[in-house]
């Protein structure tokens, strides 16, 4: 018997299955978690109810010193790496970043470019995995299912205070000898861009001119309505409307349609999404103060963490060699400039008339 003898006709099965103009905006999945899975180890210090003296706590603090005063993290000059040549097909890895702020600057011809302003912390590689051991990973197997599998390159950054996390969280931190980082990050490289433990990332890491994805998490808008959270022109303000003013209307009734159709657009919770702004071009690099101005906007409010990571679209894609895996400081001693700036753009300081 066939696909459509077992159907029997019915009208609701037939128009699902060759109704080619439904439209999916939603998805009935949950799409966001506002709390951290139950697999990974727990980060922050429960409160606990007695009192460390000052003697004691004065203690804790010496030990912790002593332990961590002779673990640096290494300088570039001083890593043992295997050098390899870049290639269009390389994946480096990315740096985690936080944005603060906006700035406005302008081009030579005096037109205005608003410029995310994001500040590269003190980012340092924790652990490298191998292709063959993170694709037996439940992760890794999942993203890399039929696929030539890559290595993962774990980042941290923003090193704290041991005091306030837990025992478990340290020990991931224990083997490369560093303070616990406040913000972890995953970054699916190829073998030829791996880097050891401890390899400091900063912000010449990337080249000006350069195009990149910059992913965070979007803002946190809570529970909203139709008009504001989907733009929904709402009910008249008057004329015998009545507790009509900003409501969606009927959201589907009908012979043949006597259902609520998944992905309609109601009220709900807004925002906190995971965003990708792909293809961003950097403007300027401050290798002092180790920020970068992109170009446009990125998701996320002011004070958020975000990554940053070399572009995936194909015309924006990187055609020379970048710093390989990474920008480190020469031998010689010689540092790039403090602040390299784009060529359409207009330094400040320089003159802006010329006769």
């Amino acid at each position: 018997m066939s696909t459509l003898q077992s159907l029997n006709g019915s009208p609701f099965l037939l128009g699902f299955l060759f109704n080619h103009e439904q439209v999916r905006n939603m998805s009935r999945v949950k799409r966001r978690n506002t709390h951290p899975g139950y697999w990974l180890p727990l980060k922050n210090v429960q409160k606990k109810d007695d009192k460390i003296s000052a003697d004691n706590l004065r203690f804790v603090r010496e030990v912790i010193q002593d332990k961590y005063k002779n673990k640096s993290p290494l300088k570039g000059s001083e890593l043992q790496i295997e050098k390899t040549e870049w290639d269009p097909k390389t994946k480096r890895s990315g740096v985690i970043a936080r944005n603060i702020g906006r700035q406005q600057m302008w081009d030579k011809a005096g037109n205005k470019i608003v410029c995310t302003v994001l500040h590269v912390l003190d980012n340092h590689v924790i652990r490298y995995i191998p292709p063959e051991e993170y694709v037996k990973t439940s992760r890794g197997a999942i993203h890399f299912k039929n696929k030539t599998p890559l290595g993962c390159l774990v980042v941290g950054a923003e090193a704290t205070n041991p005091e306030k996390f837990t025992r478990q969280y340290c020990n991931l931190f224990s083997e490369v000898g560093l303070l616990p980082k406040k913000t972890l990050s995953r970054f699916i490289i190829t073998p030829n861009a791996a880097l050891p433990p401890c390899t400091p990332i900063t912000a010449g890491h990337f080249l000006v001119g350069q195009a990149v994805d910059v992913y965070g998490k979007t803002i946190d808008h809570g529970f909203q309505g139709v008009v504001k959270r989907w733009g929904f022109k709402g009910g008249p303000a008057s004329h015998g409307a009545t507790k009509f003013h900003r409501r969606g209307g009927t959201i589907g009734t009908g012979r043949d349609k006597a259902r609520v159709w998944p992905g309609t657009k109601m009220p709900g919770h807004m925002g906190s999404e995971r965003r990708y702004n792909r293809g961003l071009m950097i403007m300027r690099i401050n290798m002092k103060y180790n920020v970068i101005y992109v170009k446009g906007t990125v998701p996320g409010a002011t004070n958020s963490m975000v990554r940053i990571f070399d572009t995936l679209l194909p015309l924006r894609k990187l055609k020379e060699a970048p710093p390989h895996p990474t920008y480190f400081p020469p031998e010689e001693g010689t540092q790039k400039e403090e602040d390299i700036w784009d060529s359409s753009l207009h330094v400040y300081g320089s003159p802006s008339i010329s006769v």
